[in-house]
């Protein structure tokens, strides 16, 4: 008996230590096993606490009286399906009649503190299915992607959500995104983690940065275009709208209308096209926003409107070009003159890190999710990185992207600098960049030591 209290307290003491220090460790070795368990045990006990149950149905009563049996109970979800995780649990309902998935996702807290989970998310997965995701610690405090994600061409994982899911940029399905935040919330970073999804993809990436180009002329091997004042992005928006008006000719050549041709194979758009003739897909990206709309004087008064002008036109008619905007700004709103609501409502993609007022997150959210505006004004100052995303459905996650260093993206950039596809209309544009060196040169050289 005392070498195996010995052996029960080693434990013990070891699964408190990897809680305390390595979270994620304690999960996959003694949490989904414990919590599987309390899941299990607790279930019909929790879900008739939470009003989750209905009362037995009127021919179940009447055989219960008819054999002279005790009335039957009332009845919870049925469970489809209970799935462990790397990060939690996945609980999958069957609804009885009468339910609502509403009805669970109104309890998600209740069932957070009741089933001791960290996190509790659900999701209606087809009418009568609930899906229920549950988080076993904090999986954005010291967030971790996992090894296999679903990358697909314009799809990137950029994040992981607080439900332990990985959270992808997608632009064919969504192909305008906004993305908001105050000085040191995380915009760099998420901007990085973009870039380095994008690098290994057949992209041509196309880079607006008025800050004379610290953040993004140091990944300037991977980008096709890049542009450091408002007037080389003028000329360089204007290129790409006259680009996309080549693109559509190529698309009307292309279309194949004929009654030999099945529907599915009528080209619409660049993904319709053979991909020996399919353009290569543009994603600009405008690191400040604000300073492309801000002006002093008439003539730069005149540049701005152009700007937005062309900006806009790219967010309307871009998309079916392959063209697709990455929107980045602290405030983006009204104030910054006529045409920059014309231009948000076509950003369908928002995320917003930690703002300095709800005005800010108004402007994310406003016109979709009142419940987004106020997790994104609850975002701490310390948790760099985490965000609010969300889009024009309604629907929005809390997210955080993997932290990813400077250094880290311009090696991302420096080993997929041959996939820089050459676009015959940003020529003018593309960076001009040194030869990497191929060896390190000391400075100086030592003199032998003579007697």
């Amino acid at each position: 008996m005392t070498w195996f209290m010995i052996a029960v307290v080693v434990v013990v003491a070891a699964a408190g230590l990897l809680r305390w220090r390595r979270p994620a460790w304690y999960w996959l070795t003694f949490g989904v096993l414990v919590a599987t368990v309390r899941v299990l045990v607790r279930y019909a006990s929790v879900m008739d606490a939470c009003g989750l149950t209905v009362p037995p149905s009127r021919w179940r009563l009447a055989l219960a009286r008819m054999a002279n049996r005790p009335v039957p109970e009332s009845r919870a979800p049925r469970i489809l399906r209970l799935r462990p995780t790397r990060t939690g649990l996945v609980l999958r309902l069957k609804l009885r009649p009468g339910q609502d998935a509403f009805d669970v996702a109104a309890s998600t807290d209740r069932l957070r503190h009741s089933f001791g989970m960290y996190g509790v998310t659900s999701r209606e997965v087809r009418s009568g299915v609930v899906e229920v995701r549950m988080t076993g610690y904090d999986v954005l405090k010291q967030v971790q992607m996992p090894a296999k994600t679903d990358t697909r061409p314009m799809r990137v994982p950029v994040a992981l959500r607080e439900d332990g899911s990985v959270h992808y940029r997608d632009y064919r399905a969504v192909p305008h995104g906004l993305t908001l935040g105050a000085t040191e919330s995380g915009k760099s970073v998420y901007q990085r983690n973009l870039v380095a999804g994008l690098a290994p993809m057949d992209v041509a990436l196309v880079g607006i940065d008025c800050k004379q180009g610290v953040e993004l002329f140091p990944l300037a091997r991977r980008f096709s275009a890049l542009a450091d004042n408002p007037d080389t992005a003028l000329e360089l928006l204007e290129a790409l709208v006259s680009h996309m008006e080549e693109v559509y000719q190529l698309i009307r050549a292309e279309q194949r209308i004929s009654v030999a041709v099945p529907d599915a194979e009528i080209a619409a758009d660049i993904w319709d096209l053979p991909d020996d003739i399919r353009p290569v897909p543009v994603v600009i990206l405008v690191d400040e926003v604000a300073e492309l709309a801000l002006y002093a004087s008439k003539d730069e008064e005149k540049r701005r409107d152009r700007i937005i002008t062309a900006l806009v036109r790219l967010a309307q008619l871009g998309r079916a070009a392959g063209i697709y905007l990455e929107i980045c700004g602290q405030r983006f709103g009204s104030e910054l003159g006529k045409g920059i609501t014309m231009l948000r409502a076509q950003l369908t993609g928002r995320t917003a890190h930690r703002v300095n007022d709800e005005t800010s997150a108004n402007m994310a959210f406003g016109d979709i999710s009142p419940d987004a505006v106020l997790a994104a004004i609850q975002i701490p100052a310390e948790t760099r990185g985490i965000a609010i995303a969300g889009d024009s459905t309604g629907g929005w996650h809390r997210i955080r992207a993997p932290h990813t260093s400077l250094r880290q993206a311009v090696n991302i950039c420096i080993k997929y600098a041959d996939r820089t596809p050459d676009v015959p209309a940003l020529a003018a544009y593309r960076p001009a960049v040194a030869a990497l060196p191929s060896a390190r040169v000391p400075l100086s050289k030592t003199a032998p030591a003579t007697a």
